[in-house]
């Protein structure tokens, strides 16, 4: 009975801690108001000369990634990026932080000098560091913040 009850409390302090989720705002006006880097990346053995903006900054400016380096419980968060048909892919919070992990991802809007068309716009995540690419999205739709399950 004891045990239970330290489980509960456990569970109740685990929930009570729990942040809630955070949409990132993905618009075409607000990725373009922002300073943009370039992105250089080969997705399917074509080479993509891209404009974006760093994930880790439009994470700072919606407020789900602090300003500070990550610590406890900011690192069990994950960011999970959705595509327009469904397709779904996640990084942690850790890994995204450029004073830890400082994965390179990229919300670009143009690629060659012109924005993207509809076939993989109006945005999509590209993410230069990977061996293939798999964790890149094709008319990215969504970008949300929450605790790991």
């Amino acid at each position: 009975m004891r045990l239970l009850s330290c489980l509960s409390l456990f569970t109740l302090a685990t929930i009570a801690n729990a942040a809630e989720p955070v949409d990132i705002p993905l618009d075409a006006a607000t990725v373009a108001s922002l300073p943009h880097s370039a992105v250089e990346v080969t997705v399917h053995d074509k080479g993509l000369h891209c404009s974006g903006v760093p994930l880790a900054v439009l994470l700072r400016r919606a407020g789900a990634m602090p300003s500070d380096p990550a610590h406890g419980a900011e690192l069990a968060r994950i960011v999970r990026a959705t595509a327009r048909d469904g397709y779904r892919v996640a990084f942690s919070l850790g890994e995204l932080d450029p004073t830890l992990g400082h994965a390179k991802v990229f919300v670009v809007d143009a690629c060659d000098g012109k924005p993207l068309d509809d076939h993989d716009g109006p945005l999509r995540l590209l993410v230069p560091g990977d061996s293939r690419p798999a964790r890149g999205i094709r008319q990215l739709q969504s970008i949300v913040v929450a605790d790991a399950p």
